[in-house]
């Protein structure tokens, strides 16, 4: 049994540790390094593609046509030298953490709550409206002397008296004052 666990844990480490090299990474066009399973576009520069998925080279050979041999040895003797620079370049390089799509789902969040924002503002002002509407019909029909009756708490009609008028004026203006801008 416990050959068994072994045997299970030794392969997952296998496939896992295989897995992590099937790795590209490469510098985009923003200087940032990017990793992925998938190759890079092809108009990402040789230069910039810094590992490829599968064993490790001691560096990169780029072969071209010459006609003289000496011509592609010196090519080749070149093309590992730049390749630690290139490493050096994009360890160099800051990446600047910012996603262009990351960056798009916060403005449009940012645009969201700045339009909930704006309609709850709007609600708002259309209530104070209202009330600002109401006051100044209230105060109208407090200040034209006519009678007034209020339903009471136990829903039996009630004429205003003068000192009720006077209250409700006074709860009215100081409505009108807050609402009516």
């Amino acid at each position: 049994m416990k050959l068994a666990h072994l045997l299970v844990i030794g392969s997952a480490c296998l496939f896992g540790a295989t897995a992590a090299q099937a790795q590209w990474q490469w510098i985009d066009q923003n200087n940032k390094k990017v990793f992925s399973d998938t190759s890079p576009p092809p108009d990402i520069p040789e230069k910039n593609i810094l590992r490829r998925p599968g064993p490790p080279s001691s560096g990169r050979v780029t072969f071209s046509p010459s006609p003289t041999p000496d011509a592609g040895n010196s090519q080749a003797a070149a093309a590992p030298a730049s390749a630690p620079n290139a490493a050096a370049g994009g360890a160099s390089a800051k990446p600047t953490g910012v996603d262009k799509e990351l960056a798009e789902k916060a403005r449009k969040a940012e645009e969201a709550e700045k339009a909930k924002q704006a309609a709850e503002a709007q609600k708002v002002a259309q209530a104070k409206a209202d009330n600002c509407q109401r006051a100044r019909q209230g105060k109208a029909t407090m200040d034209s002397g006519i009678r007034v009756a209020r339903l009471n708490a136990a829903g039996e009609r009630e004429v205003m008296d003068d000192k009720a008028r006077a209250a409700e004026t006074q709860r009215l203006d100081s409505v009108i004052a807050s609402d009516c801008k």
